[in-house]
């Protein structure tokens, strides 16, 4: 598994357990971009460190040869003076520098493969931080919607059953009672009204009943009456309901 596989393994395992705490999302993204932050300043940190080492190692390959190439130059010079053995000796120094610059040749192969790697794994955490802070920026704000929409639906929720809502239907049901009043009264008052009407057309009949008897019936015109007229008149029961009418007229 590679280096960028296991950073983001550790950063997914510390982020299932902020999120099984029930921590803040906000908080979370913000630590896990943070968490990445870090570990692409220890991937540079390494990074820089291999370069480092690979030059290094180059400097040394690159003097072992050219050490090696002295010692060659030394035994031709002493080949030539006649000294085989100072030849030889210089031929054996030369022969341990150039295994020394081949065991560098064959580490600065090493170190440039894992040069660029690390390089490879560097700018991988980079787009992987970039696509990081655009989604914990989305995170956030889908976090903060759903967190102001769950505040909005407990706020609904408290009014529904709280006590404000018992006051409202409280009131709303003394509204209707006032209501109910409001219109009964219009009725019995409508009622009463037209009754004084009826009563007051019923006077104006009366009172023109009145007045065409009384024309009937004027001094010296008593004859004129028709004779079923008369005797209506004079019929006992009517007499009886005449006085009972003068009595009560006295009386009030």
């Amino acid at each position: 598994m590679g280096l960028i596989d296991r950073i983001l393994r550790v950063i997914r395992a510390n982020l299932n357990s902020l999120v099984g705490n029930a921590e803040d999302p906000e908080k979370i993204l913000e630590q896990a971009v943070e968490d990445m932050q870090q570990d692409l300043i220890q991937l540079r940190q390494a990074v820089a460190g291999a370069i480092a080492t690979q030059k290094r190692t180059e400097r040394q390959a690159s003097q072992a040869q050219s050490t090696a190439d002295e010692w060659f130059n030394r035994a031709q010079l002493a080949l030539s003076k006649g000294d085989e053995n100072l030849a030889r000796e210089a031929l054996t120094r030369r022969k341990s520098y150039q295994e020394t610059a081949k065991v560098m040749q064959s580490q600065l192969s090493q170190q440039a493969g894992i040069v660029t790697k690390l390089k490879d794994n560097m700018r991988s955490l980079e787009s992987k931080i970039s696509e990081a802070k655009t989604k914990k920026d989305l995170y956030i704000a889908r976090a903060r919607a759903a967190q102001s929409s769950q505040k909005i639906q407990e706020m609904l929720g408290n009014v529904g059953t709280g006590s404000a809502m018992k006051a409202f239907e409280k009131m709303e049901e003394k509204v209707m009672q006032l209501e109910a009043q409001s219109e009964a009264l219009q009725e019995l008052g409508g009622n009463e009204l037209e009754k004084r009407y009826a009563a007051l057309e019923a006077g104006d009949e009366i009172d023109a009943e009145l007045a065409a008897l009384k024309a009937n019936i004027t001094p010296g015109t008593q004859s004129a009456l028709p004779a079923s007229a008369a005797s209506s008149v004079k019929n006992p029961d009517i007499e009886a309901e005449l006085e009972k009418l003068r009595q009560d007229r006295d009386r009030s």
